[in-house]
């Protein structure tokens, strides 16, 4: 069977396109991996607005995730008899920054470490710019954040790409966290305690 010279050079530039085109595709999935997505500029003639202009309840990034936390938090909660302490969280031993003080590393290469704990919100991932800088291959720029909200501490993932679990379970909605409970981001394990 003979082919032609230009059925030959047709399919060879063919196909060193579709090899370029994968190649493009790789380096574009590793550069948004190392340093995040890009950030679009404001336009020129567009003033901008100082943060205290805003009432907290205005900020569009914040509305959708507020709004899926605050309806997981509607359903009615038992309240303790008139005579005991109503300490939140401590029914389902839950972290509380009443009840937590640290966060230690159990697994990985910072095992053995311990961090306070104060009300700021810890990020946590591979970019400089985190709380907690997990360097492996198996951790995102940005990959989770630890929060307090209502005084209870939650665990979000912020779309990684291996994910974040908590006592075993893939994390995909804020999740109150259980003290001493194991979360595993990447090759790292890490527990809040008192």
């Amino acid at each position: 069977m003979n082919v032609s010279e230009l059925t030959l050079l047709v399919l060879r530039i063919g196909f060193l396109l579709l090899l370029w085109m994968f190649i493009f595709g790789i380096v574009y999935a590793l550069r948004s991996d190392l340093f995040g997505q890009r950030v679009r500029k404001m336009k020129a003639d567009a003033a901008p607005v100082p943060p205290a202009a805003f009432p907290a309840s205005a900020v569009p990034v914040a509305v959708p995730v507020a709004a899926a936390v605050a309806e997981a938090f509607t359903a009615p909660v038992a309240r303790a008899s008139p005579g005991t302490q109503d300490v939140p969280g401590a029914q389902a031993g839950l972290a509380t920054s009443q009840n937590t003080t640290r966060l230690v590393i159990t697994s990985g290469p910072k095992a053995g470490t311990e961090f306070p704990l104060s009300s700021d919100t810890i990020t946590i991932g591979r970019s400089s710019d985190s709380s907690l800088v997990i360097r492996d291959d198996y951790t995102s720029t940005h990959h989770a954040r630890l929060m307090l909200w209502h005084d209870e501490w939650m665990l979000q993932d912020l779309d990684s790409t291996n994910g974040t679990f908590l006592a075993g379970s893939r994390v995909t909605v804020p999740t109150k966290i259980p003290l001493n409970a194991t979360v595993k981001i990447g090759a790292t394990s890490f527990e809040l305690r008192r």
